[in-house]
């Protein structure tokens, strides 16, 4: 999805660029235009490639952590019920008169 944003990005910041082209005539705003454009195209393709390249790396050491804190939650709340089950079982009533 990353990827069809990027190609969604440089269809917008293209046609925007060509809309707007029409009705500048300075050479030097057109240059800042064309500059612009390039430079945010530009960053936000590297930043995209960047994000999906590290994904990739570290998509085992992510969801592992995930994974590993799920189980011990659950070990967790299965020792908690347990532990509620046997002090429930282990009440002596008092008999104080």
């Amino acid at each position: 999805m990353a990827w069809v944003d990027i190609l969604l990005l440089w269809g917008a910041v293209g046609f925007v660029l060509v809309s707007i082209l029409s009705i500048v005539h300075d050479p030097q705003i057109r240059f800042a235009m064309y500059c612009g454009s390039g430079l945010l195209v530009l960053f936000n393709t590297a930043s995209v490639t960047a994000m999906t390249t590290h994904y990739a790396e570290d998509k085992d050491f992510i969801y592992g952590l995930d994974i590993k804190h799920l189980d011990a939650n659950r070990a967790a709340a299965k020792q908690a019920k347990a532990d509620a089950a046997a002090d429930a079982l282990n009440v002596v009533p008092s008999t104080t008169k």
